[in-house]
């Protein structure tokens, strides 16, 4: 028997197999229409060959081989052809109990819709596997957590904030309220300060692009600097002549600031009256130039000859009304008094006699053939010589024709 024992381990040594390349009890059962399907962990912990495969906690399946490449370990698990997964499915490395077996939990993403089919030969790659923490490593952690890690600092900072927060409750309150108001603020003006982030991005942007402009600027910063050190001198000097020239200045406003102010209260009338006048006052430029007749006077002339009619008031109440000056007082009749008469010398005024002028003919309207002497001394068209020949009329000399 001891004999039969030996033979089998030495078979079993020459021949370089392990226990895990026999067939093992247990496992579920795939089937014939059976499909492959290899995963990649990154740790795939103290997983075996015919560890089980489940899904939603059922077993559906089991591991076939392990195989390390490098830093990955790749899984091959053999999953029955009733199992229907999709081709992104997850795979997770789990463990049944505290102390129990590590299995492979496979499932459909959960942050992604589902795609295809799993089928024969596919793979889950490293980014959708995972695996739980191990029960060494929760105690690990809580071993450093308890023995000098965390909780006495804990305790410490507890203590510190007790002492801190002792007897200034109503500050804290304060505190708390506004916080509570700077945080509502910021929530409130969330639109603000998320444009305020684009526009330092934009600007950003535009920096990076004239990334060489900037650069050349920088580049000329040093000869700037190197100019205005070698001026300080004059820089200075212009800065104090500046000075003193404030300093005089000041000294001339305060000096003069009653006359001024005078002058303005003087001239504040006259801007007034300028400011009533409104658009009088350029309008009345325009006969400045043309005086006494105005500019669109030009076109009533035709040739040599105008038509005019004028009409001089000589009432003095109407002259006095129009130059804005009250009416003038009538003088009162003394009753009673007779003023002397007084004779008048006569001077005799020499006759001159007047040459005849020639006057042109216009069809249809009869003219005189000469002016009569006695034109001159009338007042009015349509007035008497002295002589006693009637005048001729204004229409006469002006033909019709013309503006009015």
């Amino acid at each position: 028997m001891v004999a039969v024992a030996l033979s089998l381990v030495t078979f079993v040594g020459v021949s370089g197999c392990s226990a895990y390349d026999l067939p093992l009890p247990g496992g579920a059962g795939t089937g014939d229409d059976s499909y492959t399907v290899t995963a990649e962990f990154a740790d795939v912990l103290d997983l075996v060959p015919q560890s089980s495969v489940k899904v939603n906690q059922v077993t559906v399946g089991q591991v076939e081989d392990i195989q390390v490449t490098g830093w990955t370990a790749t899984v091959r698990l053999r999953i029955p052809g009733n199992v229907v997964l999709p081709d992104n499915a997850t795979a997770e490395l789990k463990q049944t109990s505290l102390l129990g077996e590590k299995y492979v939990a496979l499932a459909p993403p959960t942050d992604a819709p589902a795609q295809g089919r799993l089928g024969q030969g596919d793979r889950i790659p490293l980014s959708r596997t995972s695996r739980n923490p191990e029960v060494e490593e929760v105690l690990g952690a809580m071993s450093l957590l308890l023995n000098g890690g965390g909780v006495a600092q804990l305790k410490t900072i507890e203590a510190e904030l007790n002492n801190a927060l002792r007897g200034r409750t109503g500050d804290v309150k304060d505190l708390v309220t506004q916080l509570n108001t700077f945080v509502g603020g910021l929530d409130a003006q969330k639109g603000e300060i998320v444009r305020a982030i684009d526009s330092i991005d934009r600007l950003s942007s535009t920096l990076a692009s004239n990334q060489a402009k900037i650069a050349a600027a920088l580049d000329e910063l040093p000869k700037g600097l190197k100019i205005l050190a070698d001026q300080r001198r004059q820089l200075t000097a212009m800065l104090t002549a500046l000075r003193d020239l404030g300093e005089v200045g000041t000294r001339v406003i305060r000096g003069s600031r009653a006359d001024l102010e005078a002058n303005l209260r003087a001239i504040s009338p006259i801007l007034r009256q300028l400011n009533k006048a409104g658009d009088d006052l350029p309008k009345s430029y325009q006969l400045l130039l043309t005086y006494p007749f105005p500019n669109n006077a030009q076109s009533t002339i035709k040739g040599d000859f105008t038509n005019l009619w004028a009409t001089l008031d000589t009432n003095l109440d109407t002259i006095a009304g129009n130059l804005g000056v009250a009416k003038l007082p009538k003088l009162p009749s003394i009753p009673g008094v007779q003023l002397p008469s007084v004779p008048l010398p006569s001077v005799p005024v020499p006759s001159v006699p007047l040459p005849s002028v020639s006057l042109p003919s216009v069809p249809g309207v009869p003219l005189p053939t000469t002016l009569p002497g006695g034109l001159l001394g009338s007042s009015r068209p349509g007035a008497s010589g002295a002589d006693g020949a009637d005048a001729v009329s204004w229409s006469t000399l002006f033909p019709t024709g013309g503006s009015r």
